[in-house]
């Protein structure tokens, strides 16, 4: 009886551990500006690089941490976007989809 317990146990641990390590590692992965979504939405790591002629509608003070899709705190360097799913965004980042966080 001994046996099923720890085997029991030991399944339970493992699958703890893996989820972890699954989360941390996406919490860890960010944007690329690069990336075909990223690129199609005009997405930049630092708001000051917006392409003011392609989006003439960008003010300087908008950023992901005050954006509605942003899932992180405003005082995060990083966090989760709606629209990357997986992936973090820069605080200080922007793309053409940004909607002011009520």
């Amino acid at each position: 009886m001994t046996k099923p317990v720890q085997r029991r146990v030991f399944l339970m641990a493992v699958a703890t551990a893996s989820a972890a390590i699954g989360v941390n590692a996406q919490a860890q992965a960010l944007v690329d500006e690069k990336d075909a979504q990223a690129a199609a939405l005009g997405y930049v790591a630092d708001t000051k690089r917006a392409d003011a002629k392609k989006y003439p509608k960008h003010a300087a003070t908008q950023n992901c941490t005050n954006c509605t899709l942003y899932q992180g705190k405003p005082t995060d360097k990083a966090g989760g976007c709606a629209l990357f799913g997986g992936k973090q965004v820069a605080g200080p980042g922007w793309c053409s989809a940004w909607a002011k966080k009520a």
